[in-house]
């Protein structure tokens, strides 16, 4: 996993077993960009000596865009505010050789999906809602309650993109 990369480089950093503890898990097949993570290190290394490090011993797919010291009792998953997730539709015959592991390509729907409709139809997820139908079995969370703050869908250069950010999402 990505974070147990991150762990083996800060313990290796630090000399000694490293944990993080990231704002959330991604499922299979999901890229996170932007993903925010804690952890406790006893070292002198300046914040931007640690990301140069961490970037120069991760692989290639992953890099570390910022470190900053947090307060003492800051948790990237319990103080997290919000989370967004966007899907990416490919909408175009030509393959998304720059994308492919970025998009879902789909042929020819140029002008089937009207997005002013949809978007008028997603504004009925805005506020906050159960989603307990959507829970998968087997799911550790108590509340299947989530409140989502933006929900669109908008197009640009052959891609159509779905946003939406909340307070958190559940599992699969």
């Amino acid at each position: 996993t990505i974070q147990g990369k991150i762990e083996r480089c800060l313990s290796e950093i630090a000399g000694e077993a490293v944990e993080i503890h990231g704002a959330g898990r991604t499922d299979a097949g999901v890229h996170a960009k932007g993903q925010v993570a804690n952890f406790r290190l006893n070292t002198e290394i300046s914040c931007e000596e640690l990301k140069f490090k961490l970037n120069e011993m991760l692989p290639k797919t992953v890099s570390v865009k910022s470190v900053q010291v947090a307060e003492p009792r800051f948790h990237a998953r319990l103080n997290a505010k919000a989370k967004t997730y966007i899907y990416r539709l490919w909408d175009s015959e030509e393959k998304a050789v720059f994308y492919e592991p970025f998009v879902w390509q789909c042929f020819d729907i140029t002008g089937i999906i009207d997005t002013d409709k949809l978007n008028e139809k997603l504004e009925n997820f805005i506020g906050e809602h159960d989603f307990k139908g959507f829970k998968a079995s087997g799911t550790s969370s108590k509340s299947s309650v989530r409140t989502i703050y933006k929900a669109e869908i908008y197009e640009a250069n052959d891609k159509i993109f779905i946003e939406l950010t909340g307070n958190g999402f559940l599992y699969n």
